[in-house]
């Protein structure tokens, strides 16, 4: 199927999941920023919550309202024929996205989520990256805070530095912002599923055509101090790194050796040691289904942090490349990771897959595969930073 005959559908983009906390941000920046000829839906399992958010939204009476559910397979079948793109934050995915991508792969439609559950992305590479390729839908995974700024910071790195030549590029995380319960629900299910997970990764490996003549790695490092960036260097077992090292695999501008590693920057050794600490009985506490569901309760997902202390969160990502000779410093940079950034570059990705003039892609793609220089310059033009700090 090919792009062009997905004209006719009735929607360029519908946004699914749009009543939760992170769906109704990314309506609200839809609705203030997208150009006036975008036809578009919001969509979810509960109408009157979608009328009610329809009215609140600035040109409310022109935005579409389709009801989907995922524990209905035919409705979500029919949310992706009716658009060109679909945007959807209903996770946990790995619980309940499948059946919206297979549909979005079988239908030729553009399909974006926010998730940053590994064992997802690799299930769904398995399952439907062969059928995406012949369709023509592109499949983009993790464009919130998972994992667009690291995967376009990598790659504004790389384009600051010689083509042709083995490069590596460490990035480094630092981060102020609270997080929400579907964030805490995702990040609980990950880390009770280990075995799961190195099991989906290890099929992916399977079917993953080989690099012939070219080498792409992004070992996991270990704690360190990092005296390029003054700050104790944590290794993040998050998607990031994987999605880096993704598009360098499928970019031959990566060069013929890349090498990718991903880190917190902490500049305190007693806060990295807590945040260690911290992490290990987390994972401790979600092998335990009692205990997860406790820690669950706690904050569920469709709740998150006020706009008060929203407007006080921010993050920074410090890139350091190298090859060739040269060494280049940038840096990513935002406010609220979680939820105001994550909504905008959420948003931004849909709209750069609807309406920009991008490399042709099809199959499981990451943003920087798929979108690079547009979506980097959107996100520009929508108040996150791309910069080079110093070059030597």
């Amino acid at each position: 199927m090919s792009r062009m005959s997905r004209a006719d559908r009735p929607y360029d983009l519908v946004l699914f999941g749009a009543t939760g906390f992170v769906g109704a941000l990314t309506a609200r920046h839809l609705a203030a920023h997208a150009p006036r000829d975008l036809r578009w839906a919001v969509a979810g399992r509960d109408e009157r919550k979608l009328q009610r958010l329809r009215e609140s939204l600035p040109g409310g009476a022109d935005i579409g309202v389709l009801r989907a559910d995922v524990g209905e397979p035919a409705t979500v079948r029919a949310l992706a024929g009716h658009a060109r793109v679909v945007a959807t934050t209903v996770g946990p995915y790995l619980l309940h996205g499948g059946e919206l991508v297979a549909a979005c792969a079988d239908s030729g439609t553009d399909y974006l989520d926010l998730t940053g559950e590994p064992e997802f992305v690799d299930l769904m590479y398995v399952r439907h990256d062969a059928r995406a390729r012949e369709t023509g839908a592109r499949l983009v995974h993790a464009c919130g805070f998972d994992s667009v700024p690291h995967d376009l910071g990598a790659y504004f790195t790389v384009r600051q530095l010689p083509e042709g030549v083995p490069l590596t590029v460490d990035g480094y995380v630092t981060v102020d912002a609270a997080f929400s319960g579907g964030t805490l629900a995702s990040a609980l299910n990950q880390l009770a599923r280990g075995r799961q997970m190195l099991s989906a990764a290890r099929e992916r490996a399977r079917h993953e055509p080989r690099l012939p003549g070219r080498r792409v790695t992004a070992p996991t490092g270990a704690p360190r101090f990092a005296a390029e960036v003054g700050a104790w260097a944590l290794p993040l077992p998050t998607l990031d790194p994987q999605i880096v090292r993704r598009s360098a695999r499928a970019l031959e501008r990566y060069g013929p050796d890349f090498r990718y590693r991903h880190y917190a920057a902490v500049k305190h050794l007693p806060v990295a040691l807590g945040g260690v600490a911290a992490l290990g009985t987390m994972a401790a506490a979600a092998q335990l289904p009692p205990v997860r569901r406790r820690l669950s309760d706690r904050l569920r997902p469709g709740d998150g942090p006020s706009a008060e202390r929203r407007a006080k969160s921010w993050f920074t990502v410090r890139f350091v490349g190298e090859g060739g000779g040269r060494r280049v410093f940038t840096e990513v940079a935002g406010g609220d990771p979680g939820y105001d950034e994550t909504a905008k570059m959420f948003a931004e990705a849909a709209l750069c897959l609807a309406f920009d003039d991008l490399p042709p892609t099809a199959g499981q793609v990451t943003t920087a595969e798929a979108m690079g220089d547009a979506l980097t310059e959107r996100l520009r033009a929508a108040g996150i930073t791309f910069r080079v700090a110093a070059r030597r």
